[in-house]
């Protein structure tokens, strides 16, 4: 193999290492920012029916994965560990204990952290993608 094979597989790592950091990146921006936006919407229903009720809405944990499984992946009859999820947060046989911190916990606290975590992704393979990119004359040249 001459020398640049070497080269070109050298090339097409870095490609592939920054093709996957994009991907990654996306999913992380995707995470982050739609979190945020359903902790900013659930924020506000919170808000709407303490101005209609009087009372606050606590909206749990458990009631958010219930809810949130219930739309999107198990119907009612459904057989499966999903449908065992749902019908363990409706009614707890067992794991008492983490069945209370789940109704206790809120899930915009939930929302907040998983916005945290898709957004720090988000920043890390910015980061990593401007670290494989060559230096740019013009730009260093204006700051």
């Amino acid at each position: 193999m001459s020398r640049g094979g070497g080269a070109v597989s050298a090339v097409m790592r870095l490609r592939g290492r920054r093709i996957a950091l994009q991907i990654v990146r996306a999913v992380g921006a995707v995470v982050g920012y739609g979190c945020l936006a359903a902790l900013l919407y659930l924020i506000g229903l919170q808000i709407y029916l303490w101005f209609r009720e009087g009372e606050w809405t606590h909206f749990g944990l458990s009631e958010g994965i219930r809810i949130g499984l219930s739309h999107c992946c198990v119907k009612d009859g459904d057989i499966g560990k999903l449908a065992a999820l749902v019908h363990w947060l409706d009614a707890p046989a067992d794991w008492l204990g983490l069945h209370k911190v789940l109704e206790i916990a809120p899930a915009s606290l939930a929302l907040f952290v998983v916005s945290i975590l898709g957004n720090s992704i988000f920043i890390y393979c910015c980061d990593r993608i401007e670290e494989l990119d060559p230096p740019d004359p013009v730009r260093e040249s204006r700051a």
